[in-house]
């Protein structure tokens, strides 16, 4: 489904609300804890949960991770009964049935669509990180969970950051009221600080669910592009309210000894149907790289707007200018939206705005993929009807 005019209004001004609202009695202290489990007990998703718990408004219920230490060790910490510490590929449908209200999902990113579609069929609100999706069909299917989500009265949240600082949000409302001029390009990086692991392969993808070796195999992760770009991609499609229609690009693979399919590097030039362009770049490499990874450039013919994941964004030039500072992004981001997440299911607001966004943004990233990747021209009408899944054999796995 396309952004609409009126899902993006709508997402643009409850941002911005929400960043200017003083803080709540009910805020600092919530008026009732919500029972959460957690799927996916890794590094991020351990992290999260100290801003649930710092939050108030949650009790850890639940936990589920393929691996069976790393649920008991997320359950010691969390002090979850080890009842309710399940393991292997299904322990996340034991975990909704355990008397969870709500799930946050930081598992695999392959493994998103399927769990979070059977979380809102089972009726459990969802709070879920990007990737979303690693293909088309899986970015769709969440798009559509996103819809039935409404329809039952639960919350759909994708945990991104950048869109809820008060100076992107600033950023963003001036460059729509026309600060920059007429729009004629854009430039954006997602310049990872360092090459993912990629161990030898073994007779079964076990290992690769491991730590962020995942992140080498696109049929797990999505790519670079994907997995860890989606920050600035969804930033640009947030700030422009709409997605690209077609793309060309260029992808290299030339590490020693690659065993996993990650791209090194690639670049991709997005065409809008109104001839706005957009180039993005993207490597995953130990190369020192030191300008800011995360970043978009927005070109006017009257000034010229920057967007970046933490430190400065401005609107340079013309009648609007406007200098910014941002907050520590990577947690204040999660914070506000863990405290969203609480008060959305509580005050009942299930418009769930950050879904229909999200599949326009990992669109976005998989159309770049792939057009780099083939080396030729695509369209996004192409790219969805096409409908290409990438599988991943799951033989020998425990259940």
């Amino acid at each position: 489904m396309p952004l609409t005019r009126r899902m993006f209004l709508g997402s643009t001004l409850a941002a911005s609300a929400l960043a200017a609202l003083p803080a709540r009695a009910e805020d600092a202290k919530p008026a009732r804890k919500i029972k959460i489990g957690l799927i996916g007990c890794g590094g991020r998703g351990l992290w999260l949960t100290n801003l649930f718990n710092k939050h108030g408004g949650y009790e850890f219920h639940a936990v589920a991770d393929y691996f069976p230490e790393v649920a008991d060790k997320a359950g010691e910490t969390l002090q979850v009964d080890k009842a309710r510490r399940f393991s292997g590929l299904d322990g996340y449908k034991k975990l909704l049935a355990s008397g969870v209200e709500a799930v946050m999902i930081e598992d695999v990113p392959y493994f998103y669509p399927e769990q979070s579609r059977a979380a809102v069929e089972a009726g459990k609100h969802v709070y879920m990180a990007k990737p979303v999706a690693v293909d088309v069909p899986g970015t769709l299917l969440v798009g559509e969970s996103g819809r039935l989500a409404t329809q039952k009265n639960l919350c759909f949240l994708v945990d991104y950051q950048l869109p809820t600082d008060p100076a992107v949000i600033e950023v963003g409302r001036r460059v729509r009221e026309g600060a920059l001029g007429r729009l004629g390009h854009l430039a954006s990086f997602g310049m990872a600080w360092q090459a993912w692991p990629d161990p030898a392969l073994q007779n079964t993808i076990e290992s690769r669910l491991r730590g962020e070796i995942w992140l080498s195999d696109t049929n797990l992760s999505g790519d670079t592009i994907v997995s860890y770009d989606i920050h600035i991609i969804d930033a640009v499609v947030w700030l422009l309210g709409k997605r690209p229609a077609a793309a060309c690009g260029r992808a290299r693979t030339y590490r020693p000894q690659p065993h996993g399919d990650r791209t090194d590097v690639a670049t991709a030039l997005f065409e809008f149907e109104d001839g706005l362009i957009w180039t993005h770049i993207t490597q995953s490499l130990n190369n020192s790289f030191d300008v800011t990874t995360l970043s978009a450039s927005v070109f006017g013919d009257a000034a010229t707007a920057h967007l970046q994941y933490g430190g400065k964004v401005y609107v340079r030039g013309g009648a609007q200018s406007y200098a910014g500072q941002m907050g520590s992004i990577y947690d204040e981001g999660a914070a506000r939206n863990v405290a969203a997440f609480h008060r959305n299911i509580c005050e009942g607001h299930f418009e769930n705005a950050s879904v229909p966004r999200a599949v326009d943004g990992h669109l976005t990233a998989i159309l770049g993929r792939e057009a780099a990747a083939r080396r030729q021209y695509l369209t996004m009408d192409q790219l969805i009807k096409e409908n290409k899944k990438l599988p991943v054999d799951l033989t020998g796995l425990k259940v």
